[in-house]
């Protein structure tokens, strides 16, 4: 198995406003006989899954994610390099489909962006890649169980607003952001797993991710 996640430390950094993860030694091998940490950190950290909630109101939030859209699913792996705050076309994803065959649904459709190598320079949350309405409304159309990318949001970080998380979100369709090692996948098709924390209400929890080819 591959690990797509990312690890959570207090250095992993954040979309701009939100809180670094932080931990607090709350119990002691010498004094208490056990160790123990609080942690305190967003819903949105690191490798995370954002539910429909997250943009759209009154949608699912992530304890109601059926499992069955996240657990061993067929995968495929988009190699698209729009480069720091380009975008992912429709042509993009039409492109790929005349080489590979359609999209199908139920399968998750991964982009791999390579913009994990800019995780702690300045310009990660800023010139992200990301879909185009468009793109959105494409993947959207194809009926994925969800949409995953290596670069922090969907979005494009020069975007004015949220086009793609809209158009996803309001779809029922879960996004999956900050995925890890994808440039280490390199079998054709692989089958994806991501695991949320359980939070009841919550518009998004972090999720243990791995692939299998």
């Amino acid at each position: 198995m591959l690990d797509l996640t990312l690890p959570v430390d207090s250095d992993l950094p954040q979309f701009p406003g939100s809180p670094r993860p932080h931990f607090v030694r709350w119990a002691e091998h010498d004094k208490d006989g056990y160790l123990l940490e609080v942690l305190a950190a967003s819903t949105h950290a690191g490798t995370h899954i954002d539910a429909p909630l997250h943009f759209e109101r009154g949608k699912a939030s992530v304890d109601r994610i059926p499992l069955s859209r996240l657990v061993d699913k067929e995968a495929v792996l988009l190699r698209v390099r729009p480069g720091p705050g380009g975008e992912v076309q429709r042509a993009d994803i039409l492109s790929f489909e005349r080489k590979r065959g359609r999209l199908q649904p139920g399968s998750a459709v991964v982009l791999f962006t390579g913009w994990q190598s800019h995780l702690y320079k300045r310009d990660f949350f800023t010139r992200n890649p990301g879909l185009t309405r468009g793109a959105a409304l494409l993947l959207a159309s194809r009926r994925p169980a969800f949409v995953g990318t290596d670069a922090p949001s969907i979005d494009s970080g020069v975007a004015s607003d949220f086009p793609a998380h809209g158009v996803l979100l309001g779809s029922g369709i879960p996004v999956v952001e900050n995925l890890a090692n994808l440039g280490k996948i390199k079998c054709r098709d692989f089958r994806i797993t991501v695991m949320p924390t359980l939070l009841k209400g919550a518009s998004g929890a972090p999720v243990r991710a791995v692939a299998r080819c």
